[in-house]
């Protein structure tokens, strides 16, 4: 049965987002808003020393007292992290007036999203979510996959980024050229990278790119249409 929510990665770069609270939670979310290059703003009362120090920075803007209305005017996304569960509903009415997205912690009738949890490496993301129901279980999942997806992977990405306005200029063919990157992340490039034979991994695109420049083989476009 569908969960009812929609997987997507959300560009906060400048955006204004608000934290309403300022206990551990909430800083957790507002560092995690700040690693997306979110304006960030917490308002609570009391804040953690994390918070304090961050606003110390002026790497965030905290409002020392608790939600009121209007609080969320101009945001394009906000966090309910207070301890105080009773706001969530006057915060929930705020943001469906303003079309705010609400993430209430906990509080999985009051939110437009999901957080879900978070690796990263460099600029490759990976999540899990559970839809709400355990927070806990896909923390779990998270640090197992962690241990699998290591910091050559996040190498990797930074290398075919180099290689994409390349290959679009010499495979204009949009089947051709996903086949090509395909047959790219299958080829065993990531074994060159562990290795820290980077140049390696760069001649080994270039060659490939090479024999993809003409006609692509039909059999790689056969094999990647059948895992697609």
């Amino acid at each position: 049965m569908s969960s009812g929510y929609y997987a997507v990665a959300l560009n906060l770069y400048g955006r204004r987002c608000v934290v309403l609270g300022g206990g551990p939670v909430a800083e957790q979310k507002a560092i995690g808003l700040l690693d997306a290059g979110a304006d960030v703003t917490v308002i609570s009362p009391k804040v953690t020393p994390g918070l304090a120090a961050l606003a110390a920075e002026r790497r965030i803007l905290v409002v020392r007292r608790t939600y009121m209305r209007g609080d969320l005017a101009g945001a394009y996304l906000a966090i309910a992290a207070s301890a105080d569960r009773s706001l969530n509903q006057g915060i929930w009415e705020e943001a469906e007036e303003r079309c705010v997205l609400l993430n209430a912690v906990d509080d999985v009738e009051h939110c437009h999203f999901i957080a879900p949890a978070i690796y990263r490496q460099g600029d490759l993301t990976v999540t899990v979510s559970t839809a709400g129901k355990s927070p806990a279980l896909a923390v779990r999942l998270r640090n197992q996959l962690a241990e699998w997806i290591g910091p050559e992977y996040g190498t990797l990405l930074q290398l075919l980024a180099e290689w994409r306005p390349v290959a679009a200029a010499r495979l204009p063919d949009g089947t051709g050229r996903a086949a090509f990157w395909h047959r790219i992340v299958n080829s065993g490039i990531i074994d060159e990278i562990r290795r820290g034979d980077i140049a390696g991994a760069r001649r080994r695109i270039g060659g490939l790119l090479d024999e993809a420049s003409g006609e692509f083989p039909e059999e790689i476009a056969r094999e990647v249409s059948g895992r697609a």
